[in-house]
């Protein structure tokens, strides 16, 4: 297929932190914070430096000592805005005689958490995961199709010959599974979409949550609509791929769902 992109980014794939990392003291001038929840403005003002990329990612922040006297508050206070930064995705704490406040490659990975956190905090019920992957995946496909390369070709269809490997030797269940996932993640990075992929991972993060809590069963449909997948997706064809991974999604959630209403029944009875 005729590729609509010439690069690609791969969500979670950081670059390697240099030999050295960068060392911003001289470059970077914090204001004194002057409000009572100090933390907050601490962590604010680095997302700013951050944002304006006069941090980029592998650069170093200046020492503790000096980052709380330019702030001017305590040590435990510049602590606590470096862990909430760290908590966010931004930064990476190291110890050690070569440790420090290292801004973070790109990795997704906060959102990843902070969609997880949502399920299990019960912000998101499984009918909004379920029904928000058929949602995503359907523009996944759709854009896969238009940009995918012969490689990632090749790499759905190696996926497609893993899983039947799999479900022929029985191999446990949750291997199969997560087999199968990873066939979605291959649709993502086919769209050379690094924010597709994110939001893909983030999905298949909560959904593997979600199927290990509903408890171990098999189907025995995934693969026969995987192939049919295949066959449309290799040849372009964009709308009868979208459709069959659209009713095969749907059919599978509807399944997950009655399992999980089961299992709340259950719960329930055994109260």
């Amino acid at each position: 297929m005729k590729s609509k992109a010439d690069t690609s980014s791969h969500a979670g794939a950081a670059p390697a932190p240099s030999a050295a990392p960068r060392e911003t003291a001289r470059r970077l001038v914090f204001r004194r914070i002057r409000t009572p929840r100090a933390f907050e403005e601490i962590a604010e003002q680095i997302r700013k430096e951050i944002s304006d990329r006069r941090l980029k990612a592998g650069d170093r922040l200046p020492p503790e000592r000096t980052l709380a006297e330019q702030f001017g508050v305590s040590r435990n206070t510049l602590r606590e805005a470096l862990r909430s930064l760290e908590n966010a995705g931004l930064l990476r704490l190291q110890k050690g005689a070569s440790g420090g406040a290292f801004v973070r490659h790109s990795t997704g990975d906060a959102i990843v958490t902070g969609l997880r956190d949502m399920f299990h905090l019960g912000a998101i019920s499984p009918e909004h995961l379920t029904e928000a992957r058929v949602l995503i995946e359907s523009i996944a496909v759709r854009e896969a199709c238009e940009r995918a390369r012969p490689e990632d070709i090749k790499a759905l269809n190696e996926n497609l010959a893993a899983a039947e490997r799999a479900e022929r030797d029985k191999v446990d269940f949750f291997e199969q599974a997560a087999i199968h996932l990873e066939f979605h993640r291959i649709i993502a990075r086919a769209t050379k979409n690094p924010v597709m992929e994110i939001v893909m991972e983030a999905l298949i993060d909560v959904m593997q949550h979600f199927i290990r809590a509903i408890g171990q069963t098999r189907n025995p449909w995934v693969l026969p609509s995987r192939r049919r997948f295949m066959k449309h997706f290799a040849a372009g064809d964009v709308e009868a791929a979208v459709a069959e991974m659209e009713q095969h999604l749907e059919r599978l959630n509807r399944y997950y769902l009655s399992l999980a209403k089961e299992r709340d029944r259950a719960e329930v009875v055994n109260g």
